[in-house]
Order: C-alpha cells, then structure tokens, then sequence
C-alpha cells in the first residue's frame, strides 16, 4: 500500500505540473501570436502602445508563474521524500516532550521553512515585474513593514487556532474532523466580521467617501437594491499599487463598500456606480453565500478524508516520513492534497465566471450597461490585462470571463 500510494502521489505531482507547464507556455504563445494588433472591438478606447504593455505584462507574469509551479514542486518533494519534513519532525520533538508543543513547533518550522523560500519571490514580483511595468508604489521600508505586519499577525492568530486544532484532534477521538470543521467554520466566519474594522486598517487607511455627488448616487443605487452597509469608503491602494478595485466586505449590518482611491481616478461616476452594481448584483445573487457555503462544504469532506488517513500508517510512510503524529497528518494532507485536486480547478473558474455575466446582468437592469462596458475597457487598460488570453488557459483558471467576451454579453443587454 506504501509503494502504490508513493507512485500515485508522484504521478499526480507529476501530472499537475506538466499540466501547468503546458497551459502556461500556450497562455505565453497566444498572447505573443497576437501581440502585434489590438483586437477590433477595443480599438477605439485601446492604443496599440497599451495592448503591447498589456501583453508583455501578462506573459512576463505567466513565465514567473510557470517558474514558482516548478519550485513548489520542488519544495514539496523536498519536504516528503526528501526528509525535510522527518528533520523539521526531529528537532521538534528533541525541542519539547509534549506532543502539543512539537505538533506546533513543527508546523512553525514548516511554515518557516516555506516562508524563507516564498519571501524571494514576493520581492521579485513586486520589485521586478510590477515595478517593471509600472504598477509597483511600494518602497522597500514599506514592504518590509507590510511582511512584519503579517507575520505578527499571523503568529498572534494562527498559532492559537493551530494550538486549538491540534488539542481538539488529539481529545475528541474519531468524531475530532466534525470539531475541528466547527471551530474552523467560526473562526472564518469571525474573520469575516473583523476584517474590515480590525485587521484590514492595520495594512490600508480607510477614508468615507468625500465626493458627495457621488456618494447621492451610490446611496440611491444602495436604496433601490436594498443594500444595507456601514458606510463607503476610500482605500489608500495608491500606497503599493496603481492597479485599481473595489469590493465590499463584512456580513450584515456591518458591511462595508471599499473604493481603491486608484479606481476612482480612473473611471467617472456614472462607470463607477455601474461597477458598484456589478458587485451589488454578486449580493443579490447570493453569490457569496453560496461561495461561503461551498467552502465550508470542501472544508468537512477533507477533514472527513483526513479523519480516515490520520491513523494509516502508509499515508505518512507513503510521504516519506517515518514518525506519525497529528501535526505531521495535516501538513502531509495539506501538502499532498492539491496534487490531486488541481485538475478540478475548472470546474470552480466555471461557477466563478456564471457568477459575473449573472453580475453583470444585475448592473445592466439597475444602471447604464454602457458605462459598465467603458469602466472595464478602462480597468482592462489601466491594469495591463491582456484582450487575448488562450481560450483554454481562460477557461481552466480564470474567474471572470474573458474580456471579449464579457463585453459582448453586456452589450447584448443593452
């Protein structure tokens, strides 16, 4: 069993890789094979100039994607059958007798391990790539801050909930996935809660909108949805990036509709309050809620498979590690996992992008659909998205149409 788990594990690696391998090199090839004509319907608001950064831009960023699968790959070989995991296993054990402490020392080791690995990374694309191409706003002091911000953060709330976790699957004998699905249900949903008010001003300032033509506006959009929020507000997004979104945030009453202060230089207000629609339409859809749901379902069926794998001797032998333990189950399922759940990936990008053209049908009934066609020509020009994606890269990973093609449906409910 050991044997045949090994080679089935390798061959998914094996498998996903070369998947992503190809689908980024004929993502690389298409853009470049119609890198030299602007595609017809954007000619009037798209300078040959701009789709030429649009696509360079996309294919320097799927030549990094491609070279990050490769090392993740890597990583992740070096982990199982390369010992790293059994040696991290080793010290933590040696570090403290209590099963609890080791099982968290170890997935702080892991966690450092990667982080060490991924940090290089992070810097070349934002220094690299996006400064490259003109995006990037962040200063070096201020990425550092960002990075110490994060771990702090993630140290102050991770380590508890992974210290929790672990009791909880060491206590509460065979049911233990059922508890931990639980705990984790909550956790997700109070992060929720606290994103906008607690964690995101840590990184970002939040203003309320100041522009009160606008704000009418958008409180009579709000008014005729049936929209509750906290408040909109501006994000200082120009601090790290010229890129520009939007997104609301929080449940309930304490939702919250956030501008980056980028998208509102670049669009005026009748594109802005169709945007705003756009996402209003993901509300009233209850598109959110059903991603929320689906979620928390994925969550329990992998907790459920985990719960059968805990106690397996070949699932941990299989991974190259010799010393089972709680802490080593979820880092082995969590590393081998998406070796076998990415080629589903479309199957997610589907439902994704059925959501956006529902959205954007929203956004056509409650305003004008041609402001919302002119504000993504904008958003497609100013953030450098390509116009020519390969159909079959678009249709396996993306989670919004492709641009062509969202236009089309748009202007089909015009």
């Amino acid at each position: 069993m050991t044997e045949a788990f090994s080679s089935l594990f390798l061959a998914a690696l094996a498998a996903t890789l070369a998947l992503k391998l190809w689908l980024g090199w004929r993502h690389a090839r298409h853009i470049a094979r119609h890198r030299a004509e602007v595609p017809a319907a954007f000619r009037d608001a798209i300078t040959l100039q701009q789709h030429q950064l649009a696509a360079d831009y996309c294919i320097a960023k799927t030549r990094f994607g491609l070279f990050s699968a490769l090392l993740d790959s890597l990583v992740i070989l070096a982990l199982t059958f390369g010992g790293a995991l059994q040696w991290l296993a080793g010290i933590a054990a040696g570090a403290s007798a209590s099963p609890l402490l080791s099982g968290l020392l170890l997935i702080v080791g892991v966690a450092t391990l990667t982080g060490c690995i991924s940090f290089p990374l992070s810097l070349y694309s934002t220094f690299g790539i996006e400064a490259r191409f003109g995006f990037n706003k962040t200063t070096p002091k201020l990425f550092i801050i960002d990075q110490i911000k994060g771990l702090l953060l993630g140290a102050a709330i991770g380590l508890p909930l992974v210290a929790l976790v672990l009791w909880l699957m060491d206590i509460s004998g065979p049911l233990w996935w059922l508890w931990v699905w639980l705990v984790w249900t909550g956790f997700q949903l109070l992060m929720v809660a606290l994103y906008p008010t607690l964690i995101a001003p840590l990184f970002n300032k939040f203003s309320p909108l100041q522009d009160l033509e606008l704000k009418a506006r958008i409180e009579a959009l709000l008014q005729r949805a049936g929209f509750k929020s906290q408040g909109v507000f501006v994000m200082d997004g120009s601090r790290r990036s010229s890129h520009g979104n939007a997104y609301f945030t929080g449940f309930g009453a304490g939702k919250r509709i956030v501008f980056f202060d980028t998208l509102l230089g670049q669009l005026d207000h009748a594109e802005i309050e169709a945007v705003l629609a756009h996402e209003l339409g993901h509300f009233k859809r209850r598109h959110i809620a059903k991603r929320i749901a689906l979620a928390f379902a994925l969550s329990l069926g992998f907790l459920f498979l985990l719960g059968q794998l805990l106690d397996a001797p070949w699932f941990y032998a299989g991974l190259g590690v010799s010393t089972p333990s709680t802490a080593m189950a979820l880092i082995l399922f969590f590393t081998a996992v998406p070796a076998f759940t990415f080629p589903f990936t479309p199957l997610s990008s589907s439902l994704s992008r059925r959501h956006e053209y529902e959205a954007d049908e929203f956004a056509a009934n409650e305003t004008d659909a041609g402001k919302l066609v002119s504000a993504l020509v904008k958003l497609y020009r100013d953030n450098a998205s390509t116009l020519t994606p390969d159909p079959l890269h678009s249709a396996f990973y993306d989670s919004h149409p492709p641009a062509a093609l969202r236009i089309n449906h748009l202007q089909g409910n015009r």
